[in-house]
Parts: C-alpha cells; structure tokens; sequence
C-alpha cells in the first residue's frame, strides 16, 4: 500500500492534480485581488463598483509544477497585475537590462542567450533580443535629434561601414559620425547617420541635417580627403577644410618603396614640428623640394596639399594636435566597429542605429563629465549667447 501511495505521488497523474489545484488556488487569488480593486465580484451589480473589468490576458506561469496558463484579468481603467509575479516582473526587468547591456557592449546573441540562462531565465532568440532593445531606440533618436545648442567652432567628420540585411541581400552601408568641440572647449557627439556609400548628396543631406538642429559658428571641419565630403562641408558649413594628416600620410608613403617610407615620413614630420605657420610653411616647401628628384609623385601631392593639410595652422596652437588629425573620432570609430564585428550582420538599419547611436551617446555622457578638451580662453571665441539666442529667435 506504501509503495503504492509513493508511485501516485510520483506518477504524472499526481502531477495534473497538483498542477491543477495550484492554478485554481492562484486564480482565486487574483479573482480576491481584483475585487479589492473594482470593489465587486465578477458579474455582481453593486453600486460601490469601481471600475469594471475588461477581459483577460493569457500569460504563462513556469513553475516546480509546470507550466501554468493563468488569465490575468483585465481592468478598463488602471492596470493590475497579480502579486505573487512582482517578484517575477522583477527579474524580468533585471534580465532585460543584461540582455540590453550585454547586446551594447557587442555580446553575440548566442553569449547573451547562455548568460540570460546562467541567471534563471529560459534563453532568448535573435529576434527577442532585438526586440527588448527596441526601447533603447527611443533614447538614442532622442539624443541623435536632439537640438544643438551654442557654437561648435570644430567639427571632425568620419565614417564607417557595417553590413546590414537588406531582404535576401546583405549590404555593406557607412554609418557617418560628426563629432564637434563647443564654446566652452568641451567635445559633443554631433550625429551620425546611415547611408549606402559616402556621396556628396548623402554627406550634404547629413551637414544639412545638423545645420537645421542648430549647428553654427564652424571655423574649421577636419576630415579625409573624400572628394564628395570635402564638396559637401564646401557647401554647407562654408567653413575651412583641414585634411586630416595621418590620412594625409598613408597617401604619400603608398607612393614611396618600403626601403625609403621612413625617411619620407621623417621629412613630413620634421615640417609638421615647426611651431610658427610660417616655419611650417617654410619647412613644408623644403621638403617637397628635396622629394623632387626621387619621388616625384610625392612631391607634387605635397605641394597640392599644403594648404588642407596646414589649414589647423592658422588657429589657437594650443589645438594643432587635435585640428589636425581625426584621431579622436578614429577612435570612437574602432569603438563602434569592436562591438559591430561581434553582432557581424545588422538584420536592418534601426538596429545599426540602435547599437551605434547608444555607443555614441555613452561617448557623449562620458565627456561631458570629464576635463575639457581645451580651456574656453584658448579658442580666442567671443561670448555668443546673445548671437544664439538671436539666431534662434529668427529660425535660422
């Protein structure tokens, strides 16, 4: 007889029973609950009603007993949700933030899946991960369309390739960057966008996109040599151009033989070491003498290129380091590119959007916190405040 009462405890039969007597003790209570709410029973007429009900919602309850199909009712005013899953809601939420942390900091889907595991939970999929970081998005659009308040005397442009699902197709798209550095000498992630490839008329539709959130005031935009980004700040920011240095470099020592890249790269350096614009100018002219007879190609780019090169040389010299190059956003670039390599292939663009832009706002946040760039005194700038406040009330 013993045996057999252990067996019915064992059997699946026990199970359903069990299962049974657990899901009718869990719909009471929330049957108790939600009277409390509405001040009636189900179906009772009562002038103390509160609020009536509205139906049911299905959700799946997973317990030591299995899974339980619970029918939470539903409210047409308020919300309610059962007690006995507060606790659970919380795990939710916390489950959720690592999912969303973990997918940021360029954790594969698969990484993700086994850590949500680890923690309790039942694995996520590709797509439930996306989907859960969906809410990411509403923060970052916030940020990248965010106005931009002041003067931003420096903008530094770069761009960079994902590749994204495209219906059967997978495409490799430039996910472009401004960075700029505002009166108060303080760096701010400007925007960024995606696009098919870096044409003039997608770089222009971005500058354009800046200059309508309210950019203003830019001296000098430091960027590569892209024929149709350097037309584009030519006709938008109306600024001067500076070609970024170390780009600059890698063209000129593609031209010359491994044996003698040193010695060129010496020649460029010693010129860039000068600390008056003349003495550089000077040195810069001497150099593409000398490269004349071995490398006449080089020479010739040299010459072309002084002025673009030289251009950070007619600002505050506190700033020739970070004018000069854009080092800074190259950077923040192999940032981006780390955490992209690991997801490998965007399914579509709001998820590249998504995962860049949340990277680019950390970025932000993190400066805005920590030291200056440079003082404001070092940009020779004028108070502007009534210049902004003019030119916001024109609509400019």
């Amino acid at each position: 007889m013993a045996n057999e009462s252990i067996a019915l405890f064992e059997g699946a039969e026990f199970k359903d029973r069990l299962r049974d007597v657990v899901l009718e003790a869990l719909t009471e209570l929330m049957e108790l609950e939600v009277r409390s709410l509405t001040g009636a029973g189900h179906g009772e007429r009562s002038e103390d009603r509160l609020v009536s009900r509205n139906g049911y919602r299905e959700r799946t309850l997973r317990s030591r007993v299995g899974d339980l199909p619970l029918r939470i009712p539903k409210l047409r005013r308020g919300s309610y949700f059962p007690s006995f899953l507060e606790p659970r809601r919380t795990v939710e939420k916390a489950l959720v933030s690592v999912i969303q942390e973990a997918y940021l900091q360029g954790v594969s889907t698969r990484a993700v899946d086994d850590l949500v595991k680890a923690l309790g939970g039942s694995g996520v999929s590709k797509s439930e991960v996306s989907r859960l970081c969906a809410e990411v998005e509403v923060r970052v659009r916030e940020f990248l369309d965010r106005p931009l308040e002041g003067v931003f005397p420096y903008v530094w442009l770069d761009a960079t390739y994902v590749k994204v699902r495209e219906g059967s197709r997978i495409v490799s798209k430039a996910a472009v960057m401004a960075v700029g550095l505002n009166e108060e000498g303080r760096r701010e992630v400007l925007g960024m966008r995606l696009g098919h490839a870096e044409t003039e008329s997608f770089w222009t539709e971005f500058l354009r996109s800046l200059l309508d959130r309210g950019l203003r005031g830019v001296r000098l935009a430091t960027s590569d040599s892209h024929a149709g980004l350097v037309k584009a700040i030519q006709r938008c920011a109306g600024c001067q151009w500076q070609r970024c240095r170390v780009h600059f470099m890698r063209n000129v020592l593609a031209r010359v033989p491994q044996g003698r890249k040193e010695l060129v790269a010496s020649f460029v350096r010693t010129a860039m070491a000068q600390t008056t614009p003349e003495d550089t100018s000077a040195s810069w002219d001497e150099v593409a003498t000398m490269l004349e007879n071995p490398f006449p190609e080089v020479a010739r780019l040299v010459r072309e290129a002084k002025d673009d090169v030289l251009a950070h040389r007619s600002h505050p010299r506190e700033l020739w380091p970070v004018l000069a190059s854009t080092n800074g956003l190259e950077r923040l670039n192999r940032e981006v590119k780390r955490r992209a390599d690991v997801v490998q292939i965007f399914p579509n663009e709001n998820s590249v959007v998504r995962l860049v832009g949340a990277i680019l706002m950390e970025q932000h946040d993190e400066w805005q916190v920590t030291r200056r760039q440079t003082a404001r005194h070092s940009l020779g700038l004028p108070s502007t405040q009534h210049d902004a406040l003019l030119a916001r009330a024109a609509g400019w």
